[in-house]
C-alpha cells in the first residue's frame, strides 16, 4: 500500500534532487528519507529512482507516481481540513426526526441555540411520530430521533442497541369544551369522562388512551381521531368531545373554546433523543444533544 507520507518525500526527493536535500526541507533525517523511499519502492515492487553519485533522477514509475502525487495529497489535505472544520464545529450536518409536539416546542429552541453557538453545523429536519422514528434512526435515514415512549406500555429493551438521552416527563392532560359540567374542576377522574365522546390522538396515544380508560372500568368511544394536535384542539373547541394531550401539545396550541383539566390517575411519557453509539461521538450531533437537553430545561 502506498501511504501519503511517502509521496510527500518522493515530491521533496524529485524536487530537490538528493536525498539530503529532502531532509532538508521535510525537517527530518537523511537516513530517514532513505527509510521511507525503500519502503515506498517495496510498495510499488519497482525502482522509482536512479541514484547517481550525490544525484537522483526519477524512473519512468517515479514520474508517474510524482504526477499522481501533486493530486492525491491536495485532495488529502482537503479531506483533512473539512474533517477538522467538523470535529471543530465549523461545519457538519445533522438530520433530525421529531413527532409533532417535539417539532413545535423543543426543536425551535435548540436549533436556534445551536445556530447562533455554530453557524456552520446544518440540520435538517423531518417529522414522524415512534416507533417509525426510531426505525428511521436505526435504518440510517436520521442521525438523531426524538421519541417518547408510555412506562407502561414500552417494550423491555427496546432501546438497547440506542443511546439514549432523557429530556423530560411529559403528563398528559385532560381537554374539554368550555360549556362542558367538568371545565371548571381543577382536576378530573377519568371514569368522569366515560359518557363523553372522545377525540385521539396518534396511533400511539391512542393505544395509551383506550388501556388508561378501560384500566379505569369503561372503553372510550372515540368518534374523531387525528394526529393533528390544533384538529384535536378545534374538535374540542367546538363541543364535539372531550381528549387527553400531551402538556408539550397545549403549549404549541391556542385552546379556544377548550379548557384544560388535570386528570387522574397521571399518565406520563418519557421524551427523549436517541442516536447510534458511533453518531454520539460526532461532535455536531453532540452539540445538536445537548441543546436538545437544555431546550428541554426550559420547556
Amino acid at each position: 500500500m502506498i501511504e501519503a507520507r511517502h509521496l510527500r518525500v518522493l515530491r521533496a526527493v524529485a524536487a530537490t534532487g538528493s536525498f539530503s536535500a529532502a531532509a532538508r526541507e521535510l525537517g527530518c533525517t537523511q537516513p530517514a528519507v532513505s527509510q521511507q523511499m525503500k519502503a515506498l519502492e517495496g510498495s510499488a515492487g519497482t525502482p522509482l529512482l536512479i541514484r547517481t553519485g550525490r544525484e537522483m533522477r526519477l524512473t519512468q514509475a517515479g514520474e508517474v507516481l510524482v504526477r499522481h502525487a501533486a493530486g492525491i495529497l491536495a485532495g488529502l489535505t482537503a479531506a483533512e481540513e473539512e474533517v477538522a472544520a467538523i470535529a471543530g464545529l465549523r461545519a457538519g450536518r445533522v438530520r433530525l426526526v421529531s413527532f409533532p409536539s417535539g417539532s413545535s416546542t423543543l426543536v425551535p429552541t435548540a436549533l436556534a441555540a445551536l445556530r447562533a453557538a455554530h453557524p456552520g453545523t446544518r440540520v435538517s429536519l423531518v417529522e414522524a411520530e415512534p416507533p417509525r422514528s426510531v426505525e428511521m434512526l436505526r435504518e440510517g435515514d436520521c442521525d438523531i430521533a426524538l421519541a417518547f415512549r408510555y412506562g407502561s406500555s414500552h417494550a423491555p429493551g427496546e432501546w438497547d442497541d440506542l443511546v439514549v438521552r432523557p429530556l423530560l416527563t411529559d403528563r398528559l392532560v385532560g381537554l374539554v369544551p368550555e360549556a362542558h359540567p367538568l371545565a371548571d374542576a381543577g382536576s378530573v377522574s377519568i371514569a368522569e369522562l366515560a359518557g363523553d365522546s372522545w377525540i385521539a390522538g396518534c396511533p400511539r396515544c391512542r393505544r395509551q388512551l383506550v388501556d388508561v380508560c378501560e384500566e379505569a372500568g369503561f372503553a372510550p368511544r372515540i368518534d374523531f381521531a387525528t394526529d393533528d394536535y390544533p384538529a384535536v384542539v378545534g374538535l374540542v373547541g367546538a363541543g364535539l368531545g372531550v381528549a387527553v394531550l400531551p402538556e408539550l401539545a397545549i403549549e404549541s396550541v391556542r385552546p379556544k373554546g377548550a379548557r384544560t383539566v388535570a386528570v387522574e390517575p397521571a399518565v406520563e411519557r418519557e421524551i427523549v433523543a436517541l442516536t447510534l453509539p458511533d453518531l454520539a461521538q460526532v461532535p455536531a450531533v453532540a452539540a445538536t444533544l445537548d441543546e436538545l437537553a437544555r431546550a428541554a430545561t426550559r420547556a
